[in-house]
């Protein structure tokens, strides 16, 4: 019974060659493209999974309120991680690390830069570290130790063991390197290359061990029977207690939630990339019920070309679940002749979307998970798509169809088919909305006013003695002819991440305490910058000369009220008073979407590690960067020239909804074409059955023009009707999209008018091409059994 299936499905398949292709590559796209998506789903799901004890690791998060509006920090006190082991019950271990530090490291001539941390020796068997060399309990038994991944042992010391041997960093100190570790995984969220003992360097600043300085993450371990809920509670007002009068409260954040969930809106976990997860898995099976409606439609069309056949086997016998049977059978083998070609265009095309979606995702054929997934994607897709054909197709009369009787079910058959087109134009116009509206939105906040100039800008993280020097160097810089200014900082200007509230002036409203940025910059900073000056002066070039004044932004010199103008007081924790030198214009940094928030600009150029460069205008950025990277060497032997361009750091903050955009636009492309291949298909066979009534109008003196229009203004309704069902539900998506953003566009009509012109030219053009060869063809032929 079976082989027979097999029998009639091959002879189908190659009788039908036309309508068989169109079948399977629907099927094999949509299965290739869900395939991806899944793919990405995985990985974005399995996050830190190669952490075993992930289920009881937590980071420690404060979130602090100023002006009423909570913000949720990483950074915590230095002692926290001690404290909280000795204090509170549930807590198994607990461990400080210092964030991401780029370090040099040296071996001979050999000088690299190494993205690592300063941390706790407790942090190795809490997240159980896969080591090749070494042992996790004693890697820190020396105050210079360094642990390094495998990657790097290669880069240093290539296959031998590297235990015992000495590596330079930031060509100060020798590390003894005591372990080596496994790289971390691609989707991990420890991305280093090297850990050293934390107690390097938190003996270097007083305030390190302050409970009003955070600083430091504090990561902690709990009993596999603690009650999460509980500590949390002991930890609500935990700073509070150790530091009077502190308005943080601490909790604790899972592992689990890190990549998913890492999204706060005033204190409070509000989504983050699991949006992302749950959009693109709708995508996903959306995709693929689109890839099904085609076979669906495809196989109800060519239902009247199987009536006889089913009525010949009704009348010998067969029953209606034997004809169900084959019927689905047929499709189950249709759907695994498409997962096997889906799967060798996800082999073809993967390298190309992992470049895209940056992952190194994989299928592996052999791994149980990805074979259950194929195995399953073709049952449910077969079973999907050929289950409406079979009982349709089983239904028949078997009387009515041997007598040539019109099928009394062909009209419902064809309300169906019908219901099915639109509901595929629908996602479609749908999907080209909402790429046209990400891009948009992308484009309008790239576009907007950023305060300063970000073309033509570079920031290198220094090393050694840049600051010690920065004038010879500014000066030696300037001479290459290709730079316009320089100057030093404490963060990149994007980036600025030290705030506080410890700070007064006269007028202040006592029961507010405005968050407050704090930069400190070299006198250089503002002009290197291009930013406006809206009042007073920028800084002189002596930085002496202003130990104690400050530039302010406007924000903050309206949050002063009157107080906020040149010369105006503000005054620290201690009470140590600073004088308003200028007020620059807001400029934009850490959020793009947001107004600029108050800020204050201190002149202290020592101790800063960003120095930021502009190139002049024009100039070629190959040639300038080179003389640069000449100057630079010269003045800091030993260490490496590593840049970051200031505009491309700018694009890497809009990466997820870039991301998005591109996959919407991949995605509307593919339900388009998977579309239009059903619509070819439907068009094609109309045409088909439809060839007698052409060629008698043909005969009457019908024209080409007028019988394409004919065979293609059923399928426009079917188009223009999903567009009247496709523009309030894209309104409503995009439209929710955007709440989430304080700087936004607004969805204007045009692109929907757009998207559904769009829409119909394409169906007119799909449906064009089997029209007017219909239209062509020879009426004597058609004609000629009458």
């Amino acid at each position: 019974m079976i082989g027979n299936y097999i029998k009639t499905t091959v002879r189908g398949l190659t009788k039908n060659r036309a309508y068989s292709v169109l079948n399977i590559a629907g099927l094999a796209i949509g299965v290739a493209c869900s395939s991806m998506i899944f793919l990405w789903v995985q990985d974005e799901l399995t996050f830190n999974h190669n952490f075993v004890k992930r289920d009881n690791l937590y980071t420690v998060r404060e979130n602090q309120t100023y002006d009423g509006k909570t913000s949720t920090f990483r950074a915590t006190p230095g002692p926290m991680a001690a404290s909280l082991k000795n204090d509170i019950p549930g807590i198994r271990n607990a461990a400080r690390m210092a964030g991401s530090d780029n370090i040099v490291f040296a071996l001979g001539d050999k000088a690299i830069n190494e993205d690592g941390s300063y941390t706790d020796a407790e942090i190795f068997p809490m997240l159980k570290l896969p080591f090749i060399h070494g042992n996790e309990t004693n890697v820190f038994h020396d105050l210079h130790s360094v642990v390094i991944s495998t990657t790097m042992a290669k880069k240093f010391f290539g296959e031998t063991n590297p235990l015992g041997k000495a590596l330079k960093m930031n060509n100060e100190q020798d590390f003894t390197v005591t372990g080596v570790f496994k790289d971390f995984p691609k989707n991990s969220t420890f991305q280093m290359q090297w850990f050293a003992p934390l107690k390097n360097i938190e003996h270097t600043q007083p305030w390190m061990q302050d409970w009003g300085a955070n600083w430091a993450h504090t990561y902690v371990e709990l009993e596999p029977s603690a009650d999460v809920n509980a500590i949390n509670k002991k930890l609500a007002n935990y700073i509070g207690t150790k530091k009077n009068g502190n308005n943080t409260a601490s909790f604790l954040f899972g592992m689990n939630d890190w990549n998913l969930r890492d999204k706060f809106t005033d204190g409070k976990m509000d989504g983050g990339r699991i949006e992302y997860v749950r959009l693109f898995s709708a995508i996903a099976f959306i995709i693929l019920i689109i890839a099904c409606i085609n076979f669906m439609n495809l196989s109800t069309a060519r239902s009247e070309k199987r009536a006889k056949e089913v009525g010949v086997r009704k009348v010998m016998g067969a029953g209606r679940g034997k004809l169900v049977a084959q019927f689905i059978g047929e499709a189950l083998i249709m759907a695994f002749i498409a997962v096997i070609i889906a799967v060798l265009l996800v082999y073809a095309v993967l390298p190309s979307f992992n470049n895209m979606v940056q992952k190194e995702l994989n299928i592996n054929l052999l791994q149980p998970l990805h074979l259950t997934y194929l195995l399953l994607m073709g049952v449910v897709t077969g079973l999907l798509a050929g289950s409406y054909p079979a009982f349709y197709l089983s239904s028949f009369n078997p009387i009515a169809i041997l007598k040539n009787i019109k099928l009394p079910s062909a009209t419902g058959a064809g309300f169906i088919r019908q219901s099915l087109v639109v509901i595929q134009f629908s996602v479609s116009i749908i999907f080209i909305i909402g790429t046209v509206i990400i891009y948009q939105q992308i484009q309008h906040v790239k576009n907007r006013e950023l305060g300063y100039e970000k073309d033509n800008l570079v920031y290198i993280d220094t090393k050694g003695k840049i600051t010690d020097h920065f004038a010879a160097i500014n000066s030696e810089l300037k001479q290459t002819g290709v730079i316009a200014d320089a100057s030093l900082s404490e963060y990149p200007v994007l980036q600025i991440w030290s705030n506080t509230d410890n700070f007064s002036w006269d007028g202040k409203d006592a029961s507010k305490n405005p968050l407050i940025t704090i930069e400190s910059v070299s006198p250089q900073f503002v002009s290197t910058m291009n930013m406006k000056l809206l009042a007073g002066r920028d800084f002189y070039a002596n930085a002496r000369l202003d130990s104690s004044n400050v530039i302010i932004n406007e924000a903050f010199a309206k949050q002063m009220g009157k107080a906020g103008h040149v010369g105006g007081i503000i005054r620290d924790g201690g009470g140590k008073p600073y004088q308003i030198a200028g007020i620059i214009k807001d400029f934009l940094y850490n959020d793009m979407y947001v107004s600029g928030a108050p800020l204050m600009l201190f002149s202290r150029p020592q101790n800063n590690n960003i120095l930021t460069i502009r190139f002049k205008q024009g100039v070629n950025l190959t040639e300038a960067l080179a003389k640069t990277g000449e100057v630079y060497k010269r003045a800091n032997p030993g260490y490496p020239f590593e840049y970051k361009f200031v505009d491309s750091d700018f694009d890497e903050l809009f990466k997820t909804e870039a991301l998005t955009g591109k996959l919407a636009g991949v995605f509307a492309s593919l339900a388009i074409v998977i579309s239009c291949l059903g619509l070819f298909g439907l068009a094609a066979y109309t045409a088909e059955r439809r060839i007698k009534e052409i060629g008698i109008r043909k005969v009457l003196g019908a024209s080409v023009a007028g019988l394409t229009g004919l065979l293609s203004r059923d399928f426009l309704k079917l188009v223009t009707v999903s567009c009247l069902i496709a523009f309030p539900v894209a309104w409503y998506a995009t439209n929710n999209w955007l709440q989430g953003y304080q700087y936004r566009i607004t969805v204007q009509w045009w692109v929907f008018a757009a998207a559904g012109i769009a829409a119909i030219f394409i169906a007119l053009a799909t449906v064009s091409f089997q029209a007017v060869k219909a239209a062509l063809s020879n009426p004597v032929k058609s004609l000629r059994s009458e």
